[in-house]
């Protein structure tokens, strides 16, 4: 094992990332590449395929030769990707007829509030697990056949294929021979029964899509393709993949029951298991498919903050009172406590558990005193109150107090952040030694599959605290502070 490594890679909405992982799950050289985003109209976003294809293939190819090994040393490939994200092309050529469709593109909202209006929306959760909004695959799918010229023929006659983005690295790295998904990527399209796991004849009815379209549909201890001989001069076994919220709750080692993570990024997703269960959630959350191993399908409740560490950023870039990201934490620190001001960062609208698309930005209790300082603050800790009133919605649907979250994501190294987290939940928050949660997390499902680790206990044993945050806030204060959260909440709206 000393000469074998895994090598991951992590297709980002903005980036494209290879990193090369070691039999103790270490990391041992990675290698990023930005990519162009394109906006052609307000609430429009898109991404070249072939920008995805090339800075993908780029940095594999960069890190093997940074790391100083062969691709031969490479005993196996995992994918983890954006989700939701959809690409159209054509089956005899292998050309996009579109550009791809971001999961933050908003073109179809319109059609998404129709459908709503006409009451289809516990038929599709009943199914999928997964609210109407313009967020998911299928509606995007649909807009190409529907808008671009000749689409909708090609596809009636079966010459079109879809696939999100792993589908798509996997038909280029496999040289054109494999058109598949895995069941994490297939259960956001909103196409895919996730009790029967099959795509869903009634969904594609409804949203006219020919099911010639899709991908064969993989469980995550499958090895799903080999790569092309010309693809890293040598033939790579593509041993897993998974969409990047669920391989990063595998990279936490979040298995069992209960458990749950939170990845605090430009967004929040906060994810719990739910066991072999399905759980239908009565309060806006989302159901899906955590993974497939064994035969056994995990499931988990899902909840997305839409702004998250981009509120920082906000700061940064928006209104300059900071230069660099980490110094928001000195910055933070010279205030002892809000000054009463809360920040509400509704840029794009409000994520679970509102899912309020017209909600506005604020900053609300703001005074002549008010510093700079207190509204950092009052920043910083809209991202711990989000995540608090996705977490406590997570516990309603379940029933149980959820005692202990795991935290990855670049905004996890704050540690003022995460001691607020934990004492606005009243919950441990644990922050591992490895940050790379996402990446790690399809290491360990590909290198289980081709028996580079021998089971999940060896790899749960890999897993390493690296500091853990107690509450020690007082009851009476967290009910005010919420109390006002919420006030704050109500006046976005």
């Amino acid at each position: 094992m000393e000469k074998s490594y895994i090598l991951s890679l992590d297709q980002g909405t903005t980036s494209s990332r290879a990193i090369i992982y070691n039999h103790k799950g270490e990391v041992c050289a990675m290698a990023q590449k930005e990519y162009p985003q394109l906006f052609p109209k307000p609430n429009w976003v898109e991404h070249n395929p072939s920008d995805i294809l090339s800075s993908q293939f780029s940095v594999a190819t960069e890190v093997i030769t940074k790391y100083g090994i062969s691709p031969e040393n490479i005993v196996a490939t995992g994918i983890t990707n954006q989700r939701e994200t959809t690409i159209v092309w054509e089956r005899k050529t292998g050309k996009p007829v579109y550009n791809a469709i971001v999961w933050q593109d908003h073109r179809t909202s319109d059609y998404c509030n129709k459908l709503i209006e006409n009451g289809l929306a516990e038929m599709v959760k009943e199914k999928t697990g997964l609210e109407i909004d313009s967020y998911f695959s299928a509606t995007k799918i649909r807009w190409i056949l529907e808008n671009v010229p000749g689409a909708r023929a090609k596809a009636n006659k079966g010459d079109l294929l879809f696939g999100t983005v792993d589908t798509w690295l996997i038909y280029n790295l496999s040289g054109g021979k494999m058109h598949v998904t895995d069941v994490t990527n297939a259960s956001r399209t909103m196409l895919f029964n996730i009790s029967s796991l099959n795509w869903d004849e009634d969904l594609l009815k409804l949203f006219d899509i020919p099911k010639s379209m899709l991908p064969e549909v993989k469980m995550n201890d499958e090895v799903l393709a080999l790569t092309a001989g010309k693809i890293l001069n040598t033939q790579i076994p593509i041993a897993a993949v998974a969409g990047d919220q669920q391989a990063a709750m595998f990279g936490q080692m979040c298995v069992e029951k209960g458990m749950a993570k939170n990845t605090y990024g430009t967004g929040c997703f906060l994810m719990v298991n739910t066991g072999e269960e399905f759980v239908k959630s009565n309060h806006k959350m989302l159901g899906t498919i955590a993974w497939n191993i064994s035969g056994k399908t995990t499931y988990a409740l899902e909840g997305s903050v839409f702004v998250g560490g981009a509120v920082i950023q906000w700061l940064r870039d928006g209104l300059e009172i900071f230069k660099k990201t980490k110094d928001v934490e000195t910055l933070v620190l010279e205030s002892d406590d809000n000054g009463g001001v809360y920040f509400v960062p509704a840029f794009t609208g409000l994520g679970a558990p509102y899912w309020k698309q017209d909600a506005k930005g604020l900053i609300y209790g703001i005074n002549r005193g008010t510093t700079k300082s207190q509204i950092a603050r009052a920043a910083l800790e809209s991202i711990a109150f989000q995540s608090y009133d996705v977490l406590s919605a997570m516990e309603k649907d379940i029933g149980v107090k959820i005692n202990k979250l795991r935290v990855d994501g670049g905004a996890s190294a704050n540690n003022t952040l995460m001691q607020f987290q934990s004492d606005i939940l009243n919950t441990e928050v644990q922050r591992p030694q490895i940050l790379e949660t996402t990446s790690l997390g399809v290491a360990y499902m590909a290198g289980l599959n081709v028996g580079f680790w021998n089971d999940i206990q060896e790899v749960k044993n890999k897993w390493q605290l690296s500091k853990q945050f107690i509450p020690n806030m007082k009851n009476n204060k967290r009910e005010l502070l919420l109390s006002d959260w919420k006030n704050a909440v109500k006046r976005s709206f």
